[in-house]
């Protein structure tokens, strides 16, 4: 079990250097995050690819709240065939085409206190750095969730010769090394064991904890989405009602979308 302690070992390290590193920037970003969903704004997620996983981390989770929404475009990030139909080449593609961004954006009628987060741990597709662009033409500020030993050192791939680190208001650095896996293995020519989902999702997780609390001190309860798993009637009865004031509360905070 070398190879599965070292991977361990290599990634509670980069979980570490998160909480030695990020919780200014965590702040940060929490602080944006209330000061939108306290005055009524919505904080959008994007982030394509495998990138997704974190949009959906943020919500609709177990512990999350109304406020943030994921910005999940399927063309993006259903890849799983591999080939086929829904196969890995065409997202891929799309994720190189400038303009198909600004397609996506719209789409939707931003209002004066919404904010958004990308994440994408390379942080130098065009869709990536031309919604953030877009983003920040709007007013809004940008919170960036990237690699930034990987960002900083990769070329632009985006026209403008910006990265995402380039536009963000804040970045959160995930820490995972360029290429994102932290072993290499004698007879593979690539490495394996990557690390951007286990410090992504504790990323998310932090930033989703802190801005709850700032919340709290602001006066502003949050509309909670509580787990379906409790044991006994009683609670799980508190549980049923609970997720039906989350969908109502959902539904209200995307009331400007639609205007």
């Amino acid at each position: 079990m070398n190879t599965a302690t070292n991977y361990f070992d290599k990634t509670t390290a980069l979980l570490q250097n998160i909480r030695d590193t990020q919780l200014p920037h965590i702040q940060k970003a929490a602080e944006i995050c209330a000061n939108s969903i306290s005055t009524g704004g919505l904080v959008f997620l994007f982030g394509s690819g495998h990138s997704r996983m974190m949009c959906e981390e943020m919500t609709p989770r177990q512990g999350c709240y109304v406020g943030f929404y994921p910005m999940v475009h399927l063309a993006l990030s259903i890849h799983s065939d591999i080939i086929g139909a829904n196969g890995l080449r065409m997202p891929l593609h799309l994720e190189k085409f400038e303009g198909y961004a600004e397609e996506i954006l719209k789409s939707y009628k931003f209002g004066p206190n919404d904010a958004f987060i990308i994440i994408s741990t390379s942080g130098i597709r065009p869709i990536i750095v031309e919604m953030a662009l877009g983003a920040k033409e709007r007013g809004l500020p940008v919170i960036g969730m990237c690699s930034m030993p990987h960002c900083s050192e990769a070329k632009p791939a985006h026209s403008s010769g910006k990265k995402l680190i380039d536009i963000a208001d804040v970045v959160l650095d995930n820490q995972c090394p360029p290429g994102d896996c932290v072993l290499e293995l004698d007879g593979l020519e690539w490495s394996v064991g990557p690390t951007s989902t286990v410090t992504g999702a504790m990323l998310i997780n932090m930033l989703r904890c802190e801005t709850a609390s700032l919340l709290l001190a602001r006066g502003h309860k949050p509309e909670m989405l509580p787990s379906h798993q409790f044991v006994g009637t009683a609670t799980a009865h508190a549980a049923e009602e609970q997720l039906e004031r989350f969908y109502e509360g959902y539904r209200k905070s995307l009331a400007h979308l639609f205007q």
